[in-house]
């Protein structure tokens, strides 16, 4: 039995006497039985009194499961019903969801039941269906260009690390789910992108990472153009109004930057 199911056993026997406890299910790569030694564990904890967003809650019942080391409120990913936890023997990411059964009935994928002690947990799964949030088109397409504009400043100025790091924004954000969707894939970012792309997606991909020089950059910032448009042509709706002469205006300051850097470099860009 892998660590993360007797962690999860275990949890139930520790909360299974609890009164204001309904039950316990599993999300995350238990679903897909691709659960390894590199797996976190993703639980959600049903009650009937509500403890999500109530730290001093939250923390008091990550610390009656064995062996706690830490744990924070997941603000940081607009989730401040989760406990990210770190637990010891042996070292494990548990995140623990808190929510009540009016909210467990707002989901974005169906969890197993590790304990239903009413039955009510099984009943909302069966009334209810699961949403995951997709992206919005239009609310790429109308900051995509502002983005470009904010790279070619930082990297034209020569603050590197922070483009560097914009490179990283743009593939969780636009790239990593507009090639998920693309391959019929749950948009979830980058996750799992070396697994679950075709080989020709993936290397698109890669030519958007950068290394720190100026040329890597605006050249990893070429590729990106390219492959957004390529996406956008594949993926958008008719209906989804293209920012054409932003993308215009901001297409014109590129080779102004290219040139800047490369003043014998007379060429526009090849993406104009």
């Amino acid at each position: 039995m892998k660590i993360q199911q007797i962690f999860a056993n275990n949890t139930v026997q520790v909360l299974k006497d609890d009164e204001n406890v309904l039950g316990l299910a599993v999300a995350g790569s238990w679903l897909t039985n691709e659960i390894d030694e590199f797996s976190d564990l993703d639980l959600v904890l049903v009650t009937r009194e509500k403890i999500g967003g109530h730290k001093d809650k939250m923390v008091e019942y990550a610390k009656r499961l064995p062996h706690f080391l830490s744990g924070f409120t997941g603000e940081h990913v607009g989730e401040p019903r989760v406990l990210i936890c770190l637990y010891d023997h042996p070292l494990l990411h548990v995140d623990l969801k808190f929510v009540t059964l009016e909210e467990f009935r707002h989901r974005i994928e169906t969890p197993v039941l590790l304990l239903d002690k009413e039955g009510q947990l099984q009943r909302v799964l069966e009334e209810t269906e699961p949403h995951f949030p997709y992206p919005d088109y239009q609310w790429i397409e109308d900051r995509f260009w502002t983005w470009v504009h904010y790279a070619l400043l930082k990297i034209g100025r020569g603050e590197l690390i922070e483009a560097f790091d914009f490179f990283g924004f743009l593939r969780m954000v636009v790239f990593g789910p507009l090639l998920h969707i693309k391959n019929g894939n749950l948009p979830r970012g980058v996750r799992k992108v070396e697994t679950q792309l075709p080989i020709e997606d993936f290397e698109q991909l890669k030519e958007t990472l950068p290394t720190y020089s100026r040329t890597s950059l605006l050249n990893s910032l070429e590729h990106s153009v390219v492959l957004y448009r390529q996406l956008r042509k594949e993926l958008f709706a008719t209906e989804i109004i293209l920012r054409s002469e932003a993308e215009g205006k901001v297409m014109e300051y590129f080779d102004e930057i290219k040139l800047l850097i490369n003043p014998e470099s007379s060429n526009k860009s090849e993406i104009a």
